[in-house]
């Protein structure tokens, strides 16, 4: 019996489990209510186990259900992906690429994989967005770019898929003549609270409500890096940054980092994506840009050629964990500037 479960069955399962019951699955499916509930209870006993309580007025998922839930999506996420890589194996090189690109991804490292991605795909025309925060996603959403390459948003929308590229490094800073900048030891967060915080806004509502790394009440919001970068230099607040794009400020000292209580020298790690269309996976070209962008392992290189610890640093707030394997970079959420 267990070899005549469907997948329509498991995609079933998984959408009355997150919806909380069967009427607001079928809404999901646009099918009727005793169809769906049919579905789940033909799927219980090709299963043998009861995978919902119906005593309540909304099912309630059982021990076994909640066990199985996890079986469930990791099957059709599997299945999915598989579509995903089929399709785009299957289709021909794009007409062309657009991409959208977050304002904190290193523009050396896109320019270089540019240059090798326009001796790849010669009749491939790259039509290039430089975004902020929510920015990122709105034009992938829109059909206007096919991949985003994306810094922390607190939720990924449903429609995207992602896959990590690496870690940037992102350090509090002031100009060397901010008051806190000549702050005699570690700078408490009270200290943080008494000056003005540069911080970058978005545009859209993605990350509405969802600010992170925010430590003073009295803050400038400039929806612009370049801005940012030299309200800064100007000393008109403190704030984050990320190293690559203020590398030569620390080098001379125009901006230095800024010695708060609990974070540990070097900068945090900042974990950054790309994003594209589930339905729509990148064709022959995006997949070559997507896997030429990683950053991983070899950020590592970049920072240490930098100045940079080798180290992973935690943050005390958002605790950053960010780990190098063979062939990937993981980490956690980090902190929003």
């Amino acid at each position: 019996m267990l070899d005549r479960i469907s997948l329509d069955q498991l995609r079933v399962f998984i959408a009355a489990a997150d919806d909380g019951s069967f009427s607001a699955a079928a809404r999901r499916f646009r099918r009727s209510q005793p169809a769906i509930s049919e579905m789940v209870a033909t799927l219980e006993s090709q299963m043998g186990v009861a995978l919902f309580d119906r005593m309540g007025r909304y099912p309630q998922l059982t021990k076994a259900g909640e066990t199985l839930l996890a079986d469930a999506r990791g099957i059709v996420l599997g299945v999915d992906h598989m579509k995903a890589r089929a399709y785009g194996m299957s289709s021909g090189i794009e007409p062309e690429l657009s991409v959208v690109v977050d304002v904190f991804f290193p523009m050396d490292r896109m320019t270089r994989v540019a240059r090798g991605f326009r001796e790849t795909f010669p009749h491939t025309p790259l039509r290039l967005y430089v975004e902020a925060l929510g920015g990122v996603f709105e034009p992938i959403l829109d059909s206007r770019a096919r991949i985003g390459i994306a810094g922390p948003l607190p939720d990924l929308p449903d429609a995207l898929s992602s896959e990590v590229l690496g870690d940037i490094r992102f350090m509090m800073v002031a100009s060397a003549e901010h008051p806190l900048a000549r702050h005699e030891g570690p700078i408490p967060r009270e200290e943080l609270a008494r000056h003005v915080q540069l911080v970058l806004t978005d545009r859209t509502s993605l990350s509405a409500g969802r600010e992170r790394g925010i430590f003073s009440p009295s803050t400038w919001r400039l929806a612009d890096l370049y801005a940012k970068h030299h309200f800064l230099l100007g000393g008109l607040g403190w704030g984050g940054m990320p190293v690559h794009s203020i590398r030569a400020d620390l080098d001379s000292g125009r901006l230095v980092e800024l010695d708060i209580d609990g974070f540990i020298p070097g900068g945090s790690a900042m974990p950054m994506t790309a994003v594209y269309p589930t339905a729509e996976p990148p064709g022959p070209a995006g997949r070559w840009l997507i896997d030429h962008l990683k950053l991983c392992p070899g950020h590592q290189a970049e920072a240490e050629s930098a100045g940079l610890p080798r180290s992973d640093h935690t943050h005390p707030d958002e605790r950053l964990q960010p780990q190098i394997t063979s062939g990937a970079c993981r980490s956690t959420q980090p902190v929003l500037p």
